[in-house]
């Protein structure tokens, strides 16, 4: 996925869970919108860069969203969630998640009961795949963790791959890490133990569990490689 006319700035701070404070390389100090609703523990640092991209809308009140911010590491780190999906079908579409391979159809926001959707519906040969995505960015000692704040509607999501898969079709939860400094992936036990817990369980009753790490750049953001999952 490439990324045009980014504006580099320097993060000050977080408030209000969507806004943020920036300053700009003539010094100007302007808010613009968060596009992520996690902590976002680990991606913001007081001094530290960030991308923003300008919005197209006149109307909006923020004219920037922020896009990226940049790791001690040095790793830029995709923030923007509205793109994760998006970065996911294209990775399918274009045969990177070997798991998954080539499909007849992908059908998007998929009900799944009375109060819950999951993010795909891929269909080949007549046979269904269920899919939801998380967007992950948490980084400890080169680990990347989910999630980053205690998810409720994450493990809810996961009891219903589990219950798909024992109703005869394939579920899969896509973990996407949008920064490049990590080797493995783990589920965040000392932040969310039941989402941990219940990923753990729904991996055991057949729930496909996959983590890619994405390539991020201040052009392009591009899932490339899958990342080794430990559970226990």
């Amino acid at each position: 996925m490439k990324i045009e006319h980014l504006q580099p700035a320097t993060f000050l701070r977080r408030y209000k869970r969507f806004l943020v404070d920036v300053r700009l390389p003539d010094g100007t100090e302007i808010t613009v919108h968060c596009p992520n609703t996690g902590s976002m523990k680990g991606c913001l640092f007081p001094e530290g860069p960030v991308m923003l991209l300008a919005s197209g809308n006149l109307n909006r009140k923020y004219r920037y969203s922020l896009e990226m911010t940049q790791a001690e590491s040095g790793a830029w780190i995709g923030v923007n969630t509205g793109r994760t999906n998006r970065l996911v079908r294209e990775a399918i579409e274009n045969g990177i998640i070997s798991e998954i391979g080539p499909v007849d159809s992908i059908q998007p926001e998929v009900k799944v009961s009375e109060k819950s959707r999951l993010d795909f519906l891929l269909e080949k040969g007549g046979k269904k795949t269920y899919v939801e995505v998380k967007n992950c960015t948490l980084v400890e000692n080169q680990t990347a963790m989910f999630p980053d704040a205690v998810s409720t509607r994450g493990t809810k999501h996961l009891k219903e791959l589990i219950n798909l898969h024992e109703q005869g079709h394939r579920s899969i939860v896509f973990f996407c890490v949008q920064r490049e400094d990590v080797t493995q992936f783990l589920p965040a036990r000392h932040i969310d133990p039941e989402y941990s817990k219940t990923l753990v369980e729904a991996s055991s009753r057949g729930v496909l569990v996959l983590v890619y790490r994405a390539l991020v750049s201040t052009s392009a953001i591009t899932i490339k490689e899958k990342l080794p999952v430990v559970l226990h």
